[in-house]
């Protein structure tokens, strides 16, 4: 006959084989992305139990209780086996989100958040992607499998049809003990609850993901608001003698061109310029190339408000998503359209798709084309939208209704995952090393095709083209791709037909968010704006861009980790591409003047996004 088990005995067992699972999946994790920690400790680990505790400690208080709590109905069969199923279906459902983020995080470069969980903005393309994910990356769900069938098994083992309980004060007392031994795990020991940023404390930089558990970030972003604290590093006019966004133009005369944005889908720089894109390699040879050319978030859709209205991706929510998505923005619609231009922006993907459809109208975009505009043949790739050659030719047409001067931007999609090609191209184009990289020469294809379409067309001699990617991709063997400053590197150029002025190649610090008040320069507009970037007229070396709790500052050859409080690191990026040397205690005058910087940087983003003011009055 088997010995009676207390409660709290049978409690604790379970509780520390989730400990236990948890931290073969983080090893799991760790594994399946060697590559991107180049550095791990022992400390990387201590700090993943200890938000694996703050996770496990608020999901299991109920069954504290529900274990703990004297009483007869302890000891009933029926009641132990409804503790056993409802602790491994919610536990189980639980610990399995953390294998999205197996291949996930190569996307985006941290844990994945509650609206990236409920694919917010993505509804359209959820379910054929889903499918894709499972039959691309067969393995994660595998893995996901075994480990819940070795917890079932494990927690099998662990007896509990027969069970006993202490006396009631005993039990209450226990009860109240282990709760708070649990309300402590879940909340930290802190001053303040443990939180994400919490994570840069155990590791070295761009090891937060590593710390982290999936569950744990899901739990921190709950709430769709993500409220910009109100910073005060410097007194305001101190701030502003840093770092003002306030820029103002002033020209004789107006360079009225039409403008063609082109946003090319996870075209990072390890990408290019390695036989997969003849035709993008050949264009920079005859535009304005910016070599050391940055983008200012991870994600497509923090690209659009980066290069249209030239804000910065500061939040762990983009800003099309959050709380201030209907913030007054002065970007290049509006701008253009005070001075004569029609606008218009262009996207594959079903309508809605990421709200560009929404933030376009905000930025002041005068018409919206996606997938339900598309007219042409039949070429929905069957996941995400219409394939980029065919949108790219009825893009070109459509500008041929428009009347000049024009501004108008394209948004690809092809090089997105699933990688999806038209079957008819199957085949025909280099196979590369990585998965994306065919879709990435097909859409060079498309993009070859497009212009050669356009330059037929009258506005063609008048434009100038701005080409850009939204983000870096998931894959790529170099190793400088995948620290927190070559997960940012992106091509940039301005194409101008007839005008050689614009045929270089320059080596300062470029990001996305400088693409709008390079056209106020360009374009020789009168006009004051708020920007975050800067010309690319201006003497100033900078770029800012923010990944998993950690603000990165790219200043001249030098880049600064500061994580909000201290700085993490400093490092000479152009010497030193794997972030090998930390330079803090060699170089301080240059680790403070590039502190003071990025403090002057975020208190004027946090203040002016928080208080909606970033449109001059």
């Amino acid at each position: 006959m088997n010995k009676p088990k207390n409660t709290l005995t049978l409690f604790l067992q379970r509780f520390l084989l989730l400990i236990i699972i948890y931290q073969l999946i983080r090893i799991g994790f760790y594994f399946y992305n060697q590559s991107f920690f180049q550095e791990i400790n022992l400390k990387i680990f201590l700090g993943g139990l200890i938000f694996d505790l703050a996770i496990l400690g608020y999901i299991n208080i109920i069954f504290v209780i529900l274990h703990l709590v004297p009483g007869k109905f302890q000891e009933n069969k029926k009641y132990q086996n409804f503790l056993f199923y409802s602790f491994f279906i919610i536990n189980g459902i639980i610990l399995s989100t953390n294998f999205i983020d197996y291949e996930y995080f190569r996307f985006i470069g941290r844990r994945s958040s509650f609206s990236i969980i409920t694919a917010e903005g993505m509804s359209n393309e959820i379910g054929g992607l889903l499918i894709s994910y499972i039959k691309d990356y067969w393995q994660i769900p595998i893995m996901m499998i075994i480990s819940l069938f070795t917890f079932w098994l494990c927690l099998k083992k662990i007896k509990y049809q027969t069970v006993k309980t202490f006396s009631k004060i005993g039990n209450y007392v226990t009860l109240l003990f282990v709760v708070g031994l649990l309300f402590i795990a879940g909340r930290g020991i802190g001053r303040k609850p443990i939180s994400l940023v919490d994570a840069t404390n155990y590791g070295p930089i761009g090891s937060s993901a590593l710390v982290l558990n999936t569950p744990f970030s899901i739990m921190k972003t709950l709430s769709k608001k993500e409220n910009l604290k109100e910073i005060k590093y410097f007194s305001e006019a101190e701030a502003k003698s840093i770092f003002n966004p306030i820029q103002t133009f002033s020209y004789p005369e107006f360079n009225k061109k039409n403008v063609v944005l082109i946003i090319l889908e996870s075209f990072g720089n390890e990408n290019i310029q390695r036989g997969q894109t003849p035709f993008l390699d050949s264009l920079i040879q005859k535009s304005y190339y910016f070599k050391n050319a940055f983008a200012n978030g991870k994600l497509s859709i923090d690209a659009v408000p980066s290069t249209i209205s030239s804000i910065p991706g500061l939040m762990n929510k983009s800003i099309i998503s959050s709380n201030y998505a209907l913030n007054e923005v002065n970007g290049l619609p509006k701008i253009l359209k005070e001075n004569g231009y029609e606008t218009s922006f262009f996207h594959g993907a079903f309508n809605g798709s990421q709200n560009f459809d929404k933030y376009a109208n905000v930025a002041g975009f005068d018409t919206y084309y996606g997938k339900d505009e598309y007219i042409g043949p039949k070429s929905f790739d069957g996941k995400w939208g219409v394939f980029d050659e065919d949108f790219m030719q009825f893009f070109a047409k459509e500008i041929n209704n428009f009347k000049q001067p024009f501004f108008t931007t394209l948004f690809t999609v092809s090089s997105h995952a699933p990688f999806t090609i038209p079957e008819k191209y199957k085949n025909k184009f280099p196979k590369g090393t990585t998965e994306i990289h065919e879709s990435i020469a097909y859409t060079d294809f498309a993009l070859k095709e497009f212009f050669k379409t356009a330059e037929k067309m009258p506005w063609y001699e008048n434009t100038i083209f701005v080409i850009t990617s939204d983000h870096t991709s998931s894959t790529g063997e170099e190793l400088q791709y995948k620290n927190n400053v070559g997960k940012f590197r992106i091509p940039i150029l301005f194409y101008v037909p007839n005008d050689e002025s614009m045929i270089a190649v320059d080596e300062k610090n470029f990001q996305q968010i400088d693409i709008l008040p390079s056209l106020m320069d360009y374009l020789q507009l009168n006009t004051k704006i708020i920007s975050y970037g800067k010309s690319y007229k201006s003497k100033d070396d900078y770029v800012v861009n923010y990944l998993d709790n950690v603000y990165n500052l790219e200043m001249g050859d030098f880049y600064l980790a500061f994580d909000g409080t201290k700085t993490l690191g400093l490092y000479n990026w152009k010497t030193d591409p794997l972030l090998k040397e930390n330079l803090s205690d060699k170089n301080p005058e240059n680790k403070q003047k590039m502190e003071r910087f990025i403090k002057a940087y975020i208190q004027s983003f946090n203040h002016r996004v928080s208080k909606n003011q970033l449109t001059v009055k």
